[in-house]
């Protein structure tokens, strides 16, 4: 065998005990556990609490076959980055604060191979949890809200799902790796995460320049697709949201109305003791709604990986 076979192979070697050693760090961590039980709680929460407040109201649910590809993964953006965030804080700031990064980057492994498996450790993690997730989820619709339609949209919705956690993994991968803390890289993108959650509403339906929080993470800004399902005079058919945290469900939301455009307003008529109303803005295709929320979440991915990457390639480290 060659010196470059066996060089592939001892480096696939490496990588798996790697991988292997991250998993089973990963699976053992007990804010993981509760994270997933905390999730099962959400998408039952989301489930149940319609059934509640319609048998208090003296309503029936209605049928709603497009629940599960409508829902995404039932958990919403919280969850999303409370996934994110007991999936990786620890991963490589937490090496830095038990020592256990130098052992991990004296020996004869390249360092972007220690962080590439701690990634694909993450990644593995994760994908069976959501896949699960969506199962209870479909059981559970079809329960309460009668047969599901478009069910083969659901892997789809699923990777939508996903790369909207991988955004905040990212950016929590990059802070740790920076600052060397778990407590910061927990920390620094909570701020974010809740400062982004509570303006984000605001901005979209009082300002004409909510367009800015489509190129942040998080919700984005808030649309609809006119004439398309209820309409109410706040509420002028299906919603469609711009940031991160909503790729599945904007992409199932182009899948089933391809040549619909998005709508975007404000809330005007508030001085002068005249009414609210929706005061429209301007309008996109929703084709490039989903192609710049992809292209946004990607450019997220790519820089902050990069700096957490940078950050394990430059540590200092003493034997």
């Amino acid at each position: 065998m060659s010196n470059s076979g066996l060089g592939s192979q001892g480096l696939r070697t490496r990588f798996c005990a790697l991988m292997k050693y991250e998993l089973l760090w990963n699976i053992r961590k007990k804010k993981f556990i509760g994270m997933v039980v905390v999730a099962f709680v959400l998408v039952t929460l989301s489930l149940a609490l319609p059934v509640e407040l319609s048998g208090i109201v003296g309503q029936t649910v209605s049928q709603d076959p497009d629940y599960v590809v409508r829902s995404g993964a039932g958990i919403g953006g919280l969850g999303f980055f409370l996934f994110a965030m007991v999936t990786v804080m620890n991963s490589i700031s937490g090496e830095f604060e038990s020592g256990t990064i130098i052992p991990l980057l004296t020996k004869p492994v390249s360092r972007t191979i220690v962080f590439l498996a701690k990634l694909s450790a993450a990644v593995v993690t994760l994908l069976p949890v959501y896949g699960v997730l969506y199962l209870y989820l479909t059981i559970g619709a079809t329960v309460i809200y009668g047969p599901q339609s478009n069910l083969h949209l659901v892997p789809l919705s699923l990777l939508g799902s996903f790369m909207s956690t991988l955004v905040w993994m990212a950016i929590v991968l990059a802070v740790g790796s920076v600052s060397k803390s778990s407590l910061l890289a927990a920390l620094v993108p909570f701020g974010a995460f809740i400062a982004l959650s509570i303006s984000a509403p605001i901005i979209s339906l009082f300002s004409g320049q909510a367009w800015i929080l489509t190129y942040l993470p998080g919700g984005g800004v808030t649309g609809y697709i006119k004439g398309v399902g209820a309409s109410s005079p706040f509420s002028p058919g299906v919603s469609v949201s711009t940031g991160t945290d909503s790729i599945a469900a904007t992409i199932i939301t182009y899948v089933l109305h391809p040549a619909s455009e998005v709508t975007f307003f404000k809330i005007g008529g508030l001085q002068g003791g005249t009414a609210a109303s929706l005061v429209e803005l301007y309008s996109e295709p929703l084709s490039f709604v989903v192609l710049r929320s992809i292209a946004v979440a990607l450019a997220y991915v790519l820089a902050f990986l990069f700096i957490s990457w940078y950050s394990i390639r430059r540590a200092q480290v003493m034997e």
